[in-house]
């Protein structure tokens, strides 16, 4: 089943990365929605309402592919913010 974001910061982001050249002033509320493949990202871009109208389980098909490399972190399940939690500053010190 496809991954649905809602939050347009991550939205714009991901864009900015891949190079995508969507226009998100057409949509009221757009929602990416995408699904990862091996090393590739297959994703489409959707008005808020209308993936609400006929569910995300009824989404089979994507408009675009994007190689995962080219995409935020976010999309694979990681979270950077908890590598900088392991980072010891004071090792090079002595």
């Amino acid at each position: 089943m496809m991954i649905a974001e809602k939050d347009k910061k991550r939205i714009i982001e991901f864009f900015e990365l891949s190079g995508g050249n969507f226009s998100l002033r057409k949509y009221h509320k757009p929602v990416l929605v995408y699904d990862i493949d091996d090393d590739k990202v297959r994703y489409s871009l959707w008005e808020e309402e209308i993936l609400d109208r006929f569910g995300l389980k009824n989404v089979d098909g994507w408009d675009h592919t994007e190689n995962i490399a080219f995409c935020p972190d976010w999309m694979q399940g990681e979270d950077d913010d908890d590598d900088l939690d392991d980072i010891d500053l004071d090792d090079d010190d002595q």
